[in-house]
């Protein structure tokens, strides 16, 4: 009996002790639990590009400058240019080719007329057992007639078989050129009148005895004797000077 009423003490007595002490809360540590969310990892920032260094244009940094296979200046490229802007810049202009012949070099006579298609003419026969010691341009009427050089207007003459003339000297008065047959002269034209190379002096025409259903420029070049007559002189061939585009000398 008396164990049971010990019992029955003990038992109240942890009762009223329970009832009176206040509960002890634990706080569980992170990622314990069901449910705790797991703390996000911190963002890595993307690497800052260095200096001069450009997109590939796929959204990923070039290679840097340390790597000589891909930021080594092309060869040529200026100092300090990326190897991009190197690539990308265009190549030199290459310079013009010089032009075949020099400025003292002779003008076809007829505007438009290519050196190609000149004949050589000069020792045709003519009436009288007379040699042509010229050449004949085929042109239409009214095409411009060209200064074949420097020079001046020595004479303007109107005669039979050459019709309209020109005689013009050469700088040196070493050489007189000959356009025959012309249309008409250049407004304004008059002897002693300066020409410069590729100037209009005419036209091209069928006057004198030249057929008026083939209008021509008939050329010729004379050396001139120390007399420095514009009528007379010795005759040289003008097609070769007139086909490479050289000047007699």
């Amino acid at each position: 009996m008396r164990a049971v009423v010990a019992a029955v003490v003990v038992a109240a007595a942890l009762a009223l002790w329970l009832w009176w002490s206040p509960p002890v809360r634990v706080t569980p540590t992170p990622n314990e639990g069901a449910g705790a969310p797991a703390a996000p990892a911190p963002a890595r920032p993307d690497p800052a590009p260095a200096s001069g260094e450009p997109d590939d244009g796929a959204g990923t940094l070039a290679p840097s400058s340390s790597s000589p296979s891909s930021s080594s200046p092309a060869a040529g490229a200026p100092a300090g240019a990326s190897p991009v802007a190197a690539e990308a810049a265009p190549a030199p202009a290459r310079p013009a080719s010089p032009p075949a012949t020099g400025a003292g070099a002779l003008l076809v006579p007829v505007r438009g007329v290519p050196r190609s298609a000149l004949l050589d003419t000069f020792s045709d026969a003519r009436g009288a057992g007379r040699r042509h010691d010229a050449i004949d341009i085929i042109a239409p009427a009214g095409t411009p007639v060209l200064a074949v050089a420097d020079g001046h207007v020595e004479k303007l003459f109107d005669s039979e078989r050459g019709g309209l003339t020109i005689y013009q000297f050469d700088p040196a008065r070493r050489f007189a050129y000959y356009y025959g047959h012309l249309q008409a002269y250049a407004p304004g034209l008059a002897e002693g009148q300066r020409l410069r190379r590729g100037q209009v002096i005419g036209t091209v025409g069928s006057t004198g005895n030249a057929s008026p259903g083939a209008p021509h420029l008939h050329f010729a070049i004379f050396r001139l004797g120390p007399e420095r007559n514009w009528w007379e002189g010795e005759p040289l061939n003008p097609f070769p000077f007139l086909r490479d585009g050289t000047a007699p000398r």
